[in-house]
């Protein structure tokens, strides 16, 4: 990739699009620390940071966090692209849209827009209520001041529908003028900026200062809790930190080089031109192959599927819903139904994908055009259906592969990581007179889990939009490099 990019930096054109993407990531992480009048987002991670709107905050980059002025990020944009495309399928006047061209693709995305700013109102004035409803406004936002509630109110709505048009544009100017997709990179950005904070957490973890271990808090109330003291629980801890951060490390590695496998791996046809005689010239007679990649889908059901599983807890929690409800624990992250419904959609999102970026009709005509037709297999339909089986055993390889990547970290918290951590930790913890036996060992064991777990769905992001983005970068490098008839 690194070779790739030099190459690429060398031609002035590509050099220009990669200097106009980074300029927009740069505007874009401008505006992630722009921050919203009459808010106090300061207590933010105290309130959300075991809930959905904590995973909501890695993919807008931590604006949510600190409720600045990108607070809702592309969200709204990706909701509005995943509704319009669907309508494209569902409706007749947007599937004729479609098949247009580039002025029906003008009017799907003025559409969009429209769509965007409508979910930017109702998310945001959802997110206005939920600062409102624990505390993260000043005084006279509240009504308990000057008395202008409506005005602040207005504002902070406004500031943050802006800033989601905003980003629109920016991704848009990333698809129009830049390389690669506006959606994918900013995600991309966003997640690759939560990794310095997520560094130092670790490092914070297994440091020792002055003897006490810095957790974060003093764990001088919690000393009387360690069977062995408090020497014993620092080193304890200090052991435990360093074996999960070199196994998340290694877990992570892993995943990555299996996702770039798995992600180049492709299932190829064997195709067979006919020989033809056109003057006095004869073509055809060789032997080709049409290759189907296994993640042929790319990056996009992965968030999608994220996007929508994660809408019912958001609008919930805006909403002012117990997070002790059952309805509420049903569709949070840490409930059977949310991995299950992820697992589902983004198979779903895989296959609606693949039908409305292959055809494999249109490849089998184009195939007959050229006198070209697959070993045994009559052309015309029987080849189209024969490439559609292909296809579908293909596509669902790749969507499994997508699925599990993105629900096994989910998983694998509840099922193994808290029961393992418990059990290592167990032995080393009595009741005393702070608190008890279970509750001091159930603070520990959430603080490892919560420190050392990674989402399977941004690590799929971030891959799979270098992957991208290297390709595109590829082709362009092919395409100004192809030498013609007369150079």
């Amino acid at each position: 990739m690194l070779q790739t990019l030099r190459n690429a930096w060398k031609i002035k054109e590509i050099r220009n699009k990669l200097l106009f993407v980074i300029m927009i990531l740069v505007l874009y992480r401008i505006g992630t620390v722009i921050p919203v009048p009459f808010v106090d987002s300061s207590n933010f991670d105290a309130q959300f940071g075991d809930t959905i709107l904590a995973f909501m905050d890695t993919l807008s980059g931590g604006a949510l966090g600190t409720a600045t002025l990108f607070a809702l990020g592309i969200s709204p944009y990706i909701t509005a692209s995943i509704v319009m495309q669907l309508l494209t399928v569902a409706l007749p006047y947007y599937e004729r849209l479609a098949k247009l061209g580039e002025e029906g693709k003008k009017i799907i995305n003025r559409h969009t827009r429209v769509a965007t700013v409508i979910l930017a109102i109702i998310t945001g004035f959802g997110y206005y209520m939920l600062l409102k409803r624990n505390g993260m406004l000043i005084a006279s936002a509240t009504g308990k001041g000057a008395g202008w509630t409506f005005f602040y109110g207005l504002v902070i709505v406004t500031c943050f529908c802006a800033g989601a048009a905003i980003v629109m544009w920016l991704a848009e100017k990333i698809n129009e003028s830049g390389i690669g997709n506006g959606i994918s990179l900013i995600l991309f950005v966003n997640i690759i900026a939560a990794a310095p904070s997520f560094v130092m957490k670790m490092y914070q973890l297994i440091k020792t200062a002055t003897g006490n271990l810095d957790m974060g808090a003093s764990t001088a109330g919690f000393a009387a809790n360690y069977t062995g003291g408090e020497g014993t629980s620092i080193g304890l801890y200090v052991t435990l930190a360093i074996f999960f951060a070199v196994l998340i490390l290694f877990v992570v590695l892993a995943m990555t080089v299996f996702s770039i496998f798995v992600t180049g791996s492709e299932r190829k046809i064997k195709i067979q031109y006919a020989k033809r005689v056109v003057g006095r010239k004869m073509y055809g007679g060789q032997n080709s192959e049409l290759p189907l990649k296994l993640n042929m889908s790319g990056v996009m059901p992965v968030i999608f599927a994220s996007s929508i599983v994660s809408l019912p807890a958001t609008i919930m929690m805006m909403l002012g819903t117990s997070q002790t409800s059952g309805v509420y624990k049903f569709f949070s992250p840490n409930g059977w139904f949310y991995p299950l419904l992820l697992f589902v959609l983004i198979i779903a999102f895989a296959y609606f994908y693949i039908q409305i970026s292959f055809n494999p009709v249109e490849v089998s005509n184009n195939l007959k055009k050229n006198g070209g037709m697959i070993p045994g297999i009559r052309q015309g339909r029987p080849t189209a259906e024969f490439i559609s089986k292909i296809l579908s055993k293909v596509t669902l390889m790749g969507a499994l592969f997508l699925s599990i990547v993105a629900v096994l970290p989910i998983i694998a918290q509840p099922l193994v990581i808290s029961p393992v951590i418990e059990a290592l930790l167990d032995p080393f913890f009595k009741a005393s007179s702070y608190v008890t036996k279970d509750a001091a060992l159930a603070s520990a064991v959430n603080y490892f889990a919560s420190t050392f777990t990674f989402g399977g769905t941004s690590l799929l992001i971030v891959i799979g939009v270098a992957i991208e983005t290297e390709r595109e970068l590829e082709a362009q490098l092919t395409m100004r490099n192809y030498k013609g008839f007369l150079s």
